[in-house]
């Protein structure tokens, strides 16, 4: 069985594969001072949750934008899993050759999700990933990762409502029966969202136009299902694409 782990700034996203199948997922806060006993130990319960034992994991991917994090989760892996793990940085083909003006600054996450992409989609692809920030990556036609636009997340973005303005309070982030809100809980749901949704179709739009009309557009992260119900520029909703490019490249680097 193979072990993906990719950590984000919000949150830890792991899942297992028994061959190319995803047999479990897990999603964990992000907590930076934990300590490695304390992964360890969470790890190992997740996973027996399902009945997998540690000595069914012979192989491990690491994708990581938290580096404090990054040494942490190897010393996880190297003493509760005893396996050495790929951690995806500088060195590691990827089978995405990367078009950035400094290509030490994407983050593994978008990269990994890139390789996904080139791999189950083909491009010319936009890859929109919700998390802590909302990330739009550029593939080009060959596979290659172009550049892309980042944006604060839509909780950042919630939570800066919240907490600068006196009178507002938080509510769920979720689409309103209608955009024209007739309560302050209503009206706030509907900028929020709405206002998400509006910004994808925006940046869909610029992309499309620079990249060519055969584009695709594939959403993950934790909002992709729910903003796709709400716009058709979204054309594929894949929450587990960033596991399926640790895996993929993973594979890569066995060979």
């Amino acid at each position: 069985m193979f072990l993906a782990v990719d950590i984000g700034n919000t949150n830890i996203t792991l899942g297992v594969y028994d061959g190319t199948q995803l047999a479990a997922t897990w999603r964990v806060a992000t907590v930076h001072d934990r300590m490695p006993d304390e992964y360890g130990i969470l790890l190992i319960q997740l996973m027996a949750q399902r009945s997998i034992a540690p000595a069914q994991v012979n192989g491990v991917a690491i994708a990581s934008v938290v580096p404090a994090l990054t040494g942490v989760f190897r010393e996880v892996i190297e003493g509760y899993l005893r396996q050495e793990p790929l951690v995806v940085d500088a060195g590691v083909k990827t089978g995405v050759r990367i078009r950035y003006e400094s290509p030490r600054e994407v983050g593994a996450d978008r990269v990994v999700d890139c390789a996904a992409v080139k791999v189950k989609y083909g491009g010319p692809a936009c890859v929109v990933d919700f998390g802590t920030a909302t990330t739009f990556d550029a593939i080009t036609a060959e596979g290659d990762y172009l550049g892309g636009a980042i944006a604060p997340g839509i909780g950042i973005a919630a939570e800066a409502l919240f907490s600068r303005a006196s009178k507002l309070y938080r509510v769920e982030i979720a689409p309103p029966s209608r955009a024209i809100g007739t309560n302050t809980a209503m009206a706030m749901q509907s900028g929020i969202f709405f206002g998400y949704v509006g910004l994808v179709e925006g940046l869909v739009a610029r992309f499309r136009r620079e990249l060519g009309e055969e584009m695709k557009v594939i959403a993950t992260g934790g909002l992709a299902q729910k903003v796709a119900g709400e716009t058709p520029v979204i054309q594929h909703v894949d929450p587990w694409l960033t596991l399926d490019g640790l895996r993929i490249i993973y594979e890569m680097n066995r060979r």
